[in-house]
């Protein structure tokens, strides 16, 4: 009897003996977690050093770059999610890489090339320009961004006159906000590009040739009626000065000219002169002033993107070229490169997944079971917007 209770205390012994503690389990399950949800960030933050190793990887973009290079602010959702998170975060994704290395082996020697972002809504076409605005920036281009074109052509509530050809019409508050910045965007130019003709505002008011760029904004600023003119004047001065093949002087630039919904530069417009009669796009001189800076005659290059979310008159599914630009406007483009931004692939959506995680945007226990993760991403299909406003619920 006293030996068969020694051989069972030794077998328990053995039993507690091997047995680990429950804190230690659990501390022990946490640890492969933190290491999966490290490989969502990639070390290299400036966007001129990515590549394919950085695919699906979220880079920050340091607060003072998102001060100067969007002074206009990134699309609202992903503010809301800046401001959320603390930090400025783009996924390196496929097509801005792509983007990215066309720019680096082009030849500014010759005509601009234009690249066109096209994709399904909410697939990250802007995100993506986005990223290569802030690569043009860090390698001191002078950059021409309209963050979104369908703002100019609705809800608008001042139209005046133009005091340039009175059958046109100003939109001076929009000019003025575009000015402003463009100032702080490419404030390190301002001192450096000089005015090649006189500019005449009134009879009694003109900027003289010769004049700093700077002089010209600040025309715009102090004066909102004459804004639209002063705009177009910078424009004008920007496209005639930028490096091209004409052009050797030691003081030249390179012009990016990036447009987020470029498709809204041909279509219809919902603004209404005082006679309730429409107003076509050919009689708004923002419009106009732009499209001189497509032609593909300055040195640099015009990236652009299709929007169908804020795009009027067009079908609700239309993401392809020729369905939202229309004829006029594939024809005004042609010749450009286009360049498809599909949904997430599953390594990217893994990586969103993990971001989210880790900056705790998702609350709901259910969200971070495995069995979570596949239905969010079977109801999101991948698409990154979807994917964001789904688990902005949780």
């Amino acid at each position: 009897m006293i030996m068969a209770l020694q051989r069972l205390s030794g077998r328990l012994w053995r039993v507690v003996s091997q047995t680990r503690p429950l804190g230690t389990a659990v501390v022990e399950a946490e640890a492969p977690v933190r290491g999966e949800r490290a490989i969502f960030r990639t070390m290299q933050q400036d966007p001129a050093n990515h590549s394919e190793q950085d695919l699906g990887q979220f880079y920050t973009l340091p607060p003072g770059h998102v001060r100067s290079v969007f002074p206009h602010g990134l699309p609202c959702r992903f503010q809301l999610q800046i401001k959320t998170f603390n930090e400025t975060c783009i996924m390196v994704r496929e097509p801005a890489l792509e983007l990215i290395s066309h720019l680096k082996k082009a030849d500014y020697s010759k005509p601009a090339l234009r690249y066109l972002l096209y994709g399904v809504t909410g697939s990250g076409k802007t995100m993506a320009l986005c990223h290569v605005v802030h690569y043009c920036s860090t390698q001191g281009w002078l950059v021409v961004h309209i963050p979104d074109a369908h703002l100019w052509v609705k809800n608008c509530k001042e139209l005046l006159p133009s005091t340039y050809n009175p059958l046109r019409l100003d939109q001076p508050i929009l000019a003025s906000q575009w000015l402003k910045n463009f100032g702080i965007t490419n404030k390190h130019f301002l001192s450096k590009i000089k005015t090649t003709k006189t500019y005449m505002w009134t009879k009694r008011e003109h900027t003289d040739e010769g004049r700093p760029l700077g002089e010209l904004l600040e025309k715009g600023l102090t004066r909102i009626k004459s804004s639209s003119d002063v705009m177009g004047a910078v424009l004008r001065e920007l496209r005639i000065q930028c490096m091209g093949p004409h052009k050797e002087e030691p003081e030249t630039f390179r012009l990016a000219v990036a447009v987020d919904g470029v498709n809204a530069l041909w279509g219809r417009t919902t603004l209404r002169k005082e006679n309730k009669s429409k107003v076509p796009h050919s009689l708004l001189p923002l419009i106009l002033a732009f499209e001189l800076l497509l032609p593909p005659s300055h040195g640099g290059a015009i990236v652009t993107t299709l929007s169908q979310t804020g795009s009027l008159f067009t079908p609700r599914l239309a993401y392809l070229p020729y369905e939202l630009l229309g004829k006029e406007g594939f024809d005004s483009l042609d010749p450009f490169i286009p360049v498809p931004v599909p949904v997430y692939s599953e390594k990217e959506f893994e990586s969103c997944y993990q971001y989210y995680l880790e900056r705790n945007w998702l609350q709901h226990p259910q969200s971070r079971a495995e069995a979570g993760k596949k239905e969010l991403m079977f109801l999101s299909n991948r698409n990154p917007a979807v994917f964001e406003k789904l688990c902005a619920a949780l």
